[in-house]
C-alpha cells in the first residue's frame, strides 16, 4: 500500500467516503465497482452476503471485461466463497493455461472474508479469466476495499436494527396511545349508559313518556358507538392474524354505494351527499359486507371530521380496474400526517379530543382493500377537503 502512487491513494480515499456516505448499499457498490476497476485489473466481481442458514446471497456483481457477454453463464466462485467462509482466509486460486485453451475456462480468483471482530458477514471476490495472475499489492489492495465494504454492511444493519428499534418504540407508543384512547373512548358510552339506565330506574321519579324515549335513544346511540367500537377491535385482530376472510361474490358498486348513503342521510338528514358513476358501471368480483364497510367508514369519518361538508363519491372504471373517491370539502388532513393515517391506533394529535374515534376505522379500511389486492390512499389540502382513493381489481386476485 505504500508503494501506491497519489493517483491511486486518491482513489482509495474516495472509495471510502463514497461508502462512509452512503446509506444504500446497492448505490454505494454500484459507485465503488467504477473505483475499483481504476485501480485493480478484473473481469467480474462479486460480494457474497451469509445468510442464517449458511446459504449465500448475491447482493452485488458485475461482469465488466472479458466473458462480459457470457457472464450468465460463467462461474462466479460461489464454492470458493463458501470456502472463504468456512475457513475465514484469504483464497487465491489461480489455473495457469497455455495458448490452446479457452481463457473463460481458466479463472484467476481472488476472495476475501468481510469481517468485523469475530462476525464473518459474507466474501468479496474478483475473477480474471485467464489471468494476469493476482500479485500481493493487488490483494493488499482487495484486503482494503473488503474492508471498506464490510464497514458498509455492518453500517446498513445497525440502520436495519436502528430502524426496527424506531418502529418497535413507535408501535410501543401508538399502543400506549391507544390503551389510553380506548380507556376513554369506552369509558363515555358506557358514562352514558349506565348514567341514563340508573336515571330511568330511579324509584323517586316518574318520567314522561317523552323523556324515556329520548333517554333511551341515547343509551341506544350509544350502545350502537360501543358496539362498533368492539367491531372495530375483533376486525382488527382478525386482519392482523389473516383470519378474516373474504366471501366474493358479484357486486354492483353504484348500488351499494347509494343503499350506504341513503342510510346515512336516515341518520344525518341534512346531510348533502352526491355519487357520480360512469354509465353503464360494470359490476366487480369482491365482498360486498365488507366493501360496503370501508365506503361507511370514509363517509362516517368525512361526516364527523368535515361537519356540514357535501360527500361527493365518484367511481370510474376501465378494463381492470375500479376506481372509488370519497371526498370532503372540510379543513383537511395535515401534509404531515398523511403518511400515518392508514396506521395502526394513529389518530391525528390536534384532532378535537371531543371526537369519538380509536384510530382503527382507516386501518381496517387498508386491510380490507389490500385483501382484494387493491390500494387506498389520501389526497388532502388545508381548507379544501380530504379525497380518499381506492382501486380495486375488478376480478379478485386471490378467492378465499
Amino acid at each position: 500500500m505504500n508503494s501506491l502512487d497519489s493517483a491511486s491513494l486518491e482513489k482509495l480515499c474516495e472509495i471510502s467516503r463514497v461508502i462512509l456516505d452512503s446509506r444504500d448499499w446497492k448505490h454505494a457498490l454500484n459507485d465503488v465497482t467504477a473505483m475499483i476497476r481504476s485501480l485493480l485489473i478484473f473481469d467480474n466481481l462479486v460480494v457474497y452476503l451469509k445468510r442464517n442458514d449458511d446459504l449465500l446471497d448475491v447482493i452485488h456483481a458485475r461482469a465488466l471485461g472479458r466473458g462480459k457477454a457470457d457472464a450468465a453463464d460463467l462461474a462466479w466462485g460461489e464454492d470458493i466463497a463458501h470456502q472463504i467462509i468456512k475457513e475465514k482466509q484469504i483464497i487465491l486460486k489461480e489455473t495457469p493455461l497455455d495458448n490452446s485453451e479457452i481463457r473463460l475456462k481458466k479463472p484467476f480468483i481472488l476472495g476475501i472474508p468481510l469481517v468485523m471482530g469475530e462476525e464473518i458477514y459474507g466474501a468479496f471476490l474478483l475473477i480474471r479469466f485467464g489471468g494476469p495472475p493476482f500479485k500481493s499489492e493487488h490483494i493488499q489492495l482487495t484486503q482494503f476495499i473488503a474492508q471498506q465494504i464490510t464497514f458498509l454492511i455492518d453500517r446498513q444493519y445497525y440502520l436495519k436494527f436502528e430502524k426496527l428499534f424506531e418502529d418497535q418504540n413507535q408501535q410501543i407508543q401508538l399502543q400506549k396511545d391507544f390503551i389510553s384512547t380506548i380507556s376513554h373512548e369506552l369509558r363515555s358510552p358506557l358514562g352514558f349508559i349506565k348514567g341514563y339506565t340508573t336515571t330511568l330506574l330511579r324509584d323517586d321519579t316518574d318520567w314522561d313518556t317523552s323523556t324515556q324515549r329520548e333517554f333511551l335513544s341515547i343509551i341506544d346511540q350509544e350502545t350502537d358507538h360501543l358496539q362498533t367500537m368492539i367491531d372495530n377491535l375483533l376486525d382488527s385482530s382478525r386482519l392482523q392474524a389473516g383470519l378474516m376472510k373474504m366471501n366474493y361474490q358479484q357486486i354492483h358498486l353504484d348500488t351499494l354505494i347509494k343503499d350506504i348513503l341513503a342510510r346515512e342521510k336516515i341518520h344525518h338528514p341534512q346531510l348533502e351527499t352526491e355519487i357520480v358513476t360512469v354509465q353503464n358501471t360494470l359490476p366487480i368480483q369482491g365482498d360486498p359486507n365488507r366493501l360496503g364497510q370501508v365506503i361507511e367508514n370514509l363517509v362516517s369519518n368525512a361526516i364527523k371530521y368535515a361537519p356540514g361538508s357535501k360527500i361527493l363519491v365518484t367511481i370510474n372504471q376501465d378494463e381492470e380496474l375500479t376506481f372509488i373517491d370519497v371526498k370532503d370539502d372540510g379543513a383537511g388532513i395535515p401534509e404531515k400526517y398523511l403518511p400515518y393515517i392508514f396506521e395502526r391506533f394513529f389518530r391525528i394529535p390536534e384532532q378535537n379530543p371531543v371526537i369519538h374515534g380509536s384510530g382503527l376505522g382507516l386501518f381496517i379500511c387498508k386491510q380490507i382493500i389490500e385483501a382484494h389486492g387493491g390500494k387506498i390512499g389520501a389526497i388532502s389540502h388545508p381548507n379544501r377537503g380530504t379525497t380518499i382513493r381506492i382501486q380495486l381489481p375488478n376480478r379478485p386476485i386471490v378467492s378465499n
